[in-house]
């Protein structure tokens, strides 16, 4: 059975994150649904880039389960997906299931806010690293990519390819992450 992922596309999300992760997933053999926020109009990302999401969150949900949640950073989708009550509503799902859930760059900040993988170790980008250890709800490291248990979070866009690929491992296997690696000229 083909593994599947959903990737939240929201405003102001950092196009690196999302569109690296969407690739290598799908280079991978990972059928992915990219789930635009709050619908399936165009998004305009962090850097001015507009991207059309396959359909909205709602739509998205529907297709589910997924063997992974994918949150891409950049500030603004961070805290979209932060205030989102659908997304917090899947997450608790996913987290309940014992399925994946993967945050990079700011997007941690959602997982925060939704309750998400609580006493677990996190990293993320630097400017978020307070916000996410006040209160004591993290084990914060700054390794590249940090897995523990079901979730799986990354620094930012220099650690895109680590986390995607540590995706791919995750779902299909060491060797077919590092064919995905070798065929775009990176080592795993």
């Amino acid at each position: 059975m083909s593994k599947k992922a959903c990737v939240f596309l929201a405003p102001g999300a950092e196009e690196m994150e999302f569109v690296i992760a969407v690739d290598v997933l799908r280079r991978g053999d990972v059928n992915v649904t990219v789930a635009g926020l709050p619908n399936a109009n165009t998004v305009k990302c962090s850097r001015q880039v507009n991207i059309v999401p396959d359909c909205s969150l709602v739509e998205a949900a529907k297709k589910g389960p997924y063997d992974v949640l994918v949150l891409p950073g950049g500030l603004g989708g961070a805290q979209a997906l932060s205030k989102s009550e659908e997304v917090g509503k899947l997450l608790k799902e996913q987290e309940s299931a014992g399925r994946f859930i993967a945050a990079i760059c700011a997007a941690p900040i959602a997982l925060k806010a939704h309750g998400i993988g609580t006493g677990k170790n996190i990293t993320s980008y630097p400017s978020v690293e307070l916000q996410l250890t006040e209160g004591g709800s993290y084990i914060y490291k700054q390794d590249k990519v940090v897995v523990d248990s079901n979730i799986i979070t990354s620094r930012g866009p220099g650690t895109a390819f680590d986390f995607a690929l540590k995706l791919v491992d995750l779902l299909q296997g060491k060797d077919k992450a590092s064919e995905v690696a070798k065929a775009m000229l990176l080592s795993y």
